[in-house]
């Protein structure tokens, strides 16, 4: 990493009656994020529910059978299979010359380029407007993402060059378990990586396609530039890796000898890999649990949109306090209480919506539930008071 101690600061002012504006226009963006997260969370509940019951039907379906050849009284069904993964042939990435024997071949490719940081600090003024100074910070730094420098603040002697090599993954042909061919969708993500390591032969066919720059290997690693210890903007580094054949374990449907998703009565789909010989039950269980994961994290996120949402909408209550600064933080406190407020009453009614069209039973239980516990509450307090009230005698 290089920090070149580059920096660019600007100072920006806006009168109260710009701020209120600005304010107004957040309000709409405020309405729509907050129709986004009661739809995001509806998708979330009905998906959530979609997946758990196609995986706990697919797992009262499946049955396990060998690999080594296609019995034809099991197609159409859900089969759990062991077998080793093989191919018809390697896994080649053209452009470098690379071959690997594995199922995979795996290709990062960073480049040196510029990037920028930034770092605000905003004082309010009194009367409502405020003064706000940015200061950005621009380094040199590896990256695999190309990085529009286009859209710098400051662009003079921040250029980065078109990224001419992206990173890539190559599935090897004809990927089979035993004597079943397995899909492509279903590899994507599968195993552990290996580090391979790149050679002359990566050098030269990086030599082929431009001679502007000098390329070397440095412990397996494909260097495209002058100096691998002072790397200039536009260099590359470029890193191979390979998820080798190995055992596998695979739920799908049998259809012949292929092997594909198994679309289940509840509306989803079935189609489980794993590294190793795993039982059929621990498949499905690992399953329920990245289900269930997804699930908080995509509530999460709802949750947390529909928050900003509704301060967003406040927004012009804190910008017309903020004629007196120190009233306009008070009442932030108070508008953002009120956001926390509104997203902990309205989320939980959409995901009760959302239970009542996806799983209605469930969704009964929990309100009969709820309401039982919250009748022996207020029961419990009317009991209370009403015993405090008896006079007593002398």
């Amino acid at each position: 990493m290089a920090n070149d101690g580059d920096e660019f600061t600007e100072v920006q002012s806006s009168s109260w009656l710009q701020r209120l504006g600005q304010s107004f226009a957040g309000v709409l963006f405020g309405i729509l994020l907050i129709i986004a997260a009661c739809v995001l969370i509806f998708w979330n509940e009905g998906r959530a529910v979609k997946t758990a019951r196609s995986l706990a039907e697919g797992a009262g379906l499946v049955h396990t059978v060998a690999s080594d050849k296609p019995d034809p009284a099991n197609d159409g069904k859900l089969v759990h299979m062991v077998g080793q993964l093989t191919t018809t042939g390697p896994a080649t990435d053209p452009e470098f010359g690379v071959k690997s024997s594995g199922v995979i071949l795996l290709r990062r490719a960073e480049m040196f380029q510029w990037t920028e940081e930034s770092e605000s600090d905003t004082e309010k003024r009194l009367g409502g407007g405020e003064t706000t100074k940015t200061t950005y910070k621009y380094k040199r730094d590896w990256n695999e993402h190309p990085v529009d420098s286009s859209k710098f603040k400051q662009r003079q002697g921040h250029t980065n060059p078109q990224m001419t090599y992206r990173t890539r993954n190559v599935l090897a042909p004809g990927i089979r378990l035993g004597a079943f061919a397995v899909p492509q969708s279903l590899m994507h993500g599968f195993g552990s990586e290996q580090p391979l390591s790149a050679g002359d032969e990566q050098v030269q066919a990086v030599q082929k396609r431009s001679a502007d720059k000098p390329a070397q290997v440095v412990d397996g690693v494909l260097y495209i530039g002058k100096d691998t210890a002072q790397p200039a903007v536009g260099d590359y580094r470029i890193t191979f890796r390979e998820v080798p054949q190995q055992t596998a374990s695979i739920v799908a449907r049998q259809a012949g000898p292929t092997l594909e998703p198994y679309r289940t009565q509840a509306g989803g789909t079935v189609a489980l890999i794993a590294a190793g010989e795993v039982p059929a039950t621990d498949m499905f269980k690992q399953a329920q649990d990245d289900n269930r994961m997804w699930t908080w994290l995509i509530r999460a996120g709802g949750v947390l949109a529909m928050f900003i949402g509704f301060c967003l909408i406040m927004g012009p209550i804190g910008t017309l306090a903020d004629v007196i600064p120190i009233l306009g933080d008070i009442v932030r406190v108070g508008t953002g209480l009120i956001g926390l407020l509104g997203t902990a009453i309205l989320a939980p009614i959409v995901i009760a919506i959302s239970w009542f069209f996806y799983r209605p039973v469930v969704a009964v239980i929990v309100l009969v539930v709820g309401a039982a516990i919250a009748y022996g509450v207020i029961h419990l307090s009317r009991t209370r008071r009403a015993a405090k009230t008896v006079p007593v005698k002398a």
